[in-house]
Formats: C-alpha cells, structure tokens, sequence
C-alpha cells in the first residue's frame, strides 16, 4: 500500500528511485523507523561540513514586550571562520524555556568543549549496560548521544547550516523581568510578540520555527494555537496538551514531581545572567529584575502548599486556571513533530497531541519510545532505531522553513516503539488491525502471583459468585516504574524494580493475570478499567497497572492511572466508547462541583482511565492487571482527603452483577 501527501509548493518532489519530476511516495501501512536513505542524507547533512564554519553568539539582547516587561534572549547566528556575523537572513528558531539560559550556557559550552565536548558525546554512545546493573545509568547518559540537548539549547550546528536561533528567559525567570505566570495568558501573548519581533529582524527572512524540549514544548504548541502568521513549523518534545490529568492531579491527586520542579526553577530564576552585569547596573535592568524577583519570590509554592493543606486552592481542581494553560492543539495549522514516550511524565499527550491535530499526515508526525521524560533520545541514531533528535529537527525545519523535498513528510507518520518489541512505523494509533476486547477480574488463582496480596485470573466471562479482597495501601509504590515515573526517569539508575520488574511492588497489591498466549499478541491504543470497590471511609485511592509477565515471573508495568473514589464522576462528551457502547477511555472531571460522596463500606463503580499504549505480548507471556490502594509518591492526596480515608480498609468486590472488567484494543485473542 502507498500513500502520497499533496501540499502547497508548486516543485514536484523528487521518486525514492532518483527520478526527477515524479512523486514521493512513502510505504504503508509498516514503514522504516530509521528513515532509510533519506534519514541517511539527513544525518550527513547535519555531521557533514557546515555551511558556515563557526557561530557568533550575543547573549543580552533585549526585547521589550507590549506591556513594557523586558525580556532576555541570546541570538545565534551563522559566522566565517575569522567569527564575523554572517548578514545573509535566514530562517529563525526560536526556544522560549523558563530553566535560565545561564544553564543554557554551561550546557552548550560543555557539549562544545574542543576535546570535552566530542568526548562526551561518543562516550554517551558507545557504553553500553544493558543486562548489568548499570543498564538504567547508561540508558540516561545516552540521551546526550540522542540529539535532544541541541533541541533545548543551543544548536551550533543547526545554525552553521543556515539558520539563526533565539532563546529566551520567559518572563520572571532567567534573567527577564516580570512575574513569572507558568504557562498563563500574558506568557502566551510573550511567546507571539517574540514570534512577529524575531520575524521583523534583519537577520531573519521572514520564517521562523519554534522547537523545544518539556515546558518549551508546551509553550511551542501554545504559541502555534495562536497561528502567528511567520511561524511556518513547530518540533515539539515531550508538550503537553492536557496538564491536569498528565501531571498536576491524576486523578485527583497531586504529583510529588510538580512542588519538587517549581522548587527547581524558583531556585533558578534567582541565579542572575553574568552575560553583561555592569551593563544591566547602569541600565537598571539588574534593579527591575531584583524588584520582581522580590514580589514573587517563590511562585505559587505557596498557594500551592495552601491547596494541598486545606484543598481551597483551585489549582487542586481542574479549574479554568488549567484551562488557559492548555494548549489549544486542534487550533494549530503549522506542520508539527511531536516527541513523547510511554511512561513520560506526560504519558497521555504522547499521543494526544497527534490526534487533536487537524491536518494530514506528513505534515503531522508522531514519534513514542519506551522511555520515560530525562531519558528522551535514548539511543536514537542506533542501527534499528529513529534518527537522533536533532538530526530529525534538522530535517524538519529544511523541509518547512527552507521547502527542501527531503522525503521528511513522508517519514512515519507515526512511529513508535512497541513495547515488548521493536521500533516501527506505521499510518494511525492506534495500530491498525485490534479491535476492543473485556476482560472481567476473577478471584480464581493464576498459579503466576503468589507472591501478590492475592493471585486472581483475567477472564471473558465475569465471576458467578460475589468475593471481596481487601488491599491495604502501603509504600511500596516508591521502588516501582511509578516512581521513575514521578522522578521523570531519574529513579531508573537504581535498578529494575524501578523499570522492568514490578514484583516488589506487587506484593502490596491484587493481582489478576491470563493464561500465556499462544502466538505474538499486540496491544494497541487507550485502556479503561472498571472496578467495583468499597472502602471503610469516606475516601479511597486506587492506582492501577497493566503489566507484561515474562515466563520467568518478571512482570514488566505497560500502563497505568489511578482515581480517587469521590472524583469518579465521568464526563461522557470527552470520554471515548467502542461500537457497542463501553467505556474504552474515561475523561474524569476532577472539579470541586463534580466530586461525589464516598459512602462508607457501600460498593461504587469507578473507571480508571490508563495511558494509552503500544505492546507486544511475546508467545508464552501473559497480561496482568494490578490493583493497589495507594502509589506513593507517584499519587499525593490532599489533606482534607486524608483524613476523610483515615484508618480505611479498601477492598475490590468482585461481583456477577457489577463485574470488574478490563477494555481495551488488541490483535488477536487471549
């Protein structure tokens, strides 16, 4: 099967057979993760001689917003080899992040070290700890190899091929003035006034791209909801498009990742830029920067702190605060490449984002590895695997910025790294050919978790007789792939319990698993779980896992999600149903106006919704789900609600008349 993408310019492509004239056709519905030849003249491209041999770097340029807010930026242009500025304008790549450019700068002029710099990188991709204990540590360490840190800050190399870049403190962070909104509204308009200001340069033609890495990510997809007219394309790794759910309540429970990162850039955004001190003294920059810096000394740590003490603070719910912050993705027209991963710290928005997407494939691309947020890149640019990051950036901004016909359109469209198997490429997500399955809970031992509070079974038909199996909550959630979760990836260091095996954790938990499949079995797209439960209080935790169990017992987390009981209200016009009217994805709505009451030792119904996912169950392997009471630190609960589930005993009841089941997309059957 082939497909062919029609655009807007009027030079006709160039035949993967060299033929001049005729179209460029990709292959479907499997495709080449690697990019094959093209990704070949991509990567030469970006390794081969420069343009241009050197780069000229101002790093205090100002910009003066609309309302009077001084901005800082550093500005990087095309250089000759005797480090003059280049005058030719170019096309302009703008990253707006919050992290201080000061870091920006001891991260570029360590990567671009004469000898430390070439050293770090190939050491990055050459160590290898796969199957030792030290596999989690180089799986992090190979991110430098994978092309991300040039996503996020300076990309000498994609300047010296013709481009200008721009980055920016945003406000009230770094060295720019103001308060800092985190995402709001004025932060948004900033992101366009730096669009239409880097597009009126002299330096710049007129095109300009956003690319970015996390929050400036998310501020790429926002700025790109407002269809800036110079803003031709966006890059965008590991965005977001739904931040409560992802990130700040799961659920209806705080992460133990958000008071920990705006720690991190209240802390940075004191950390003043020594680009040119004396300058800002006599300009008075360095007076109007202390001024702010004072009146909003540590942003929202404490409504935040305020919040989850008393649960008064509307950043506790999912709030009209939420909804000016997330970007408005099906609002965008710029071609747009989105990077995610699985088990991110924004799980759902890997493949949220291309789906809220209006345009065509090719002009929008999807690319998910097994991984979690730090680790993005991982070993990209391997023989079997995606083109490193920025090699595909690259690629992407000369087809959109420059209007090179280098076959990226045609690369993917989405591709992904199926867990349990291997990378590929293919037309939609989810994956073509599963359709939706249920698999009801049974109390009926597996023989494959005995270790488990209690070994149950995945059935097709649902149980005959009412059980309850109570489950307590505990701490265990701590040494689990939850917890790298949380930790955005950095707890993988410490072992696999943290990644690959969930055994320790399941020892606290309800484990229901089927028998081994016979043949390769694939998983594909969003999961909901149905579960009827009770508890002695007036609250309730419930965190759940989908899990891959090897034959040796090792059981590997694909998926999960987690509901407080009193937030188990769903909205029905943004959840997602199969033909036959059942829940394959639950859209909570996690207001203050929407909570229910939680009546004490009552059975209710609730539906965890899970991340949607890409696996492969191997023959011999079997599917478990995974119940717990708790997940600490991954799911905090506010105080008010702690105390309302003081002393409580949780407990799943498995009844005939209310089944607990499973749906969810697969090939094949169990």
């Amino acid at each position: 099967m082939t497909y062919r993408l029609d655009h807007d310019h009027a030079t006709a492509p160039r035949r993967r057979t060299g033929r001049i004239g005729a179209p460029h056709f990709g292959s479907l519905p499997l495709g080449d993760p690697t990019g094959g030849a093209d990704a070949i003249r991509w990567r030469e491209q970006v390794d081969g001689k420069p343009l241009y041999p050197r780069v000229s770097i101002q790093r205090d340029v100002v910009l003066t917003m609309s309302d009077g807010v001084r901005l800082r930026a550093t500005v990087v242009r095309p250089a000759n080899r005797f480090g003059q500025t280049v005058l030719t304008p170019y096309p302009a790549v703008v990253n707006i992040n919050p992290y201080n450019r000061l870091a920006v700068d001891v991260l570029d002029h360590t990567l671009h070290a004469p000898v430390l710099g070439k050293a770090l990188r190939t050491a990055s991709a050459s160590v290898d700890g796969t199957g030792t204990g030290l596999e989690g540590l180089t799986t992090l360490t190979k991110t430098l190899s994978g092309g991300v840190f040039d996503v996020f800050g300076v990309n000498r190399n994609l300047v010296r091929s013709g481009y200008v870049q721009v980055i920016v403190d945003v406000r009230g962070t770094g060295a720019s003035q103001g308060k800092w909104q985190i995402l709001g509204e004025r932060e948004q308009q900033d992101s366009v006034e730096i669009i239409d200001w880097t597009a009126d340069q002299d330096w710049c033609d007129g095109s300009v791209g956003l690319a970015g890495w996390s929050y400036s990510a998310i501020n790429s997809l926002q700025a790109a909801d407002k269809r800036p007219p110079a803003l031709k394309a966006v890059f965008a790794v590991e965005g977001c498009d739904d931040i409560v759910r992802d990130i700040y309540i799961t659920g209806g429970m705080p992460s133990a990742f958000i008071p920990a990162w705006l720690s991190v850039v209240n802390l940075l955004k004191w950390v003043p830029n020594p680009s040119s001190p004396i300058r800002d003294v006599l300009r008075g920059d360095t007076l109007r920067w202390a001024r702010d810096r004072i009146k909003s000394p540590a942003t929202e740590i404490g409504s935040l702190m305020w919040g989850f003490l008393t649960a008064r603070d509307d950043r506790i719910f999912d709030d009209p605060y939420f909804d000016e912050r997330d970007p408005q993705v099906d609002r965008i027209e710029a071609p747009t490449f989105t990077v995610g991963a699985w088990h991110d710290l924004f799980g759902r928005s890997a493949t949220g984002i291309y789906e809220r997407l209006q345009m065509e494939p090719g002009r929008k691309q999807m690319l998910v590895g097994d991984g979690y947020h730090v680790d993005v890149g991982s070993g990209y640019g391997d023989k079997s695997s995606p083109p490193r990051l920025d090699v595909l950036e690259r690629a992407w901004f000369d087809r959109w910025l420059k209007g090179h016909r280098n076959g990226v359109e045609y690369y993917g469209p989405v591709t992904m790294r199926q867990q349990g198997g291997s990378w590929t490429s293919g037309p939609s997500f989810p994956r073509p050919g599963v359709r939706p399955q249920r698999l009801y809970l049974n109390a009926a031992p597996s023989g494959s978790a005995e270790h488990a509070v209690h070994d149950g079974t995945l059935r097709h038909e649902p149980v005959d007789h009412q059980t309850s199996l109570h489950v307590q909550p505990d701490v265990r959630g701590a040494v689990s792939r939850d917890m790298s979760q949380v930790t955005a990836g950095a707890a993988i260091a410490l072992g696999k319990s943290f990644t690959v095996d969930a055994r320790y954790q399941e020892r606290g938990g309800l484990s229901f698993t089927t028998e081994a499949v016979s043949e390769s079995t694939t998983i594909s797209g969003p999961m909901n779980l149905r579960l009827n439960v009770a508890t002695t209080a007036h609250e309730a935790i419930w965190a759940v896992t989908v899990n891959d169990v090897a034959p040796d017992g090792t059981s590997t987390v694909l998926t999960n999600g987690a509901l407080s009981a009193s937030n188990r209200a769903v909205d029905r016009s943004q959840s997602t149903y199969t033909a036959d009217g059942s829940l394959l994805s639950a859209h909570h709505y996690l207001s203050r106006k929407r909570k229910l009451p939680v009546p004490a030792d009552e059975p209710v119904r609730i539906d965890v919704d899970l991340v949607p996912t890409d696996a492969v169950l191997e023959p011999g392997h079997r599917l478990r789900v995974d119940v717990y009471a708790a997940s600490f630190p991954r799911y905090l609960t506010v105080v008010p609600d702690l105390i309302k589930a003081r002393g409580r005993r949780q407990r799943l009841v498995l009844d005939p008349r209310h089944p607990s089941y499973l749906t969810f997309c697969a090939g094949g059957e169990f």
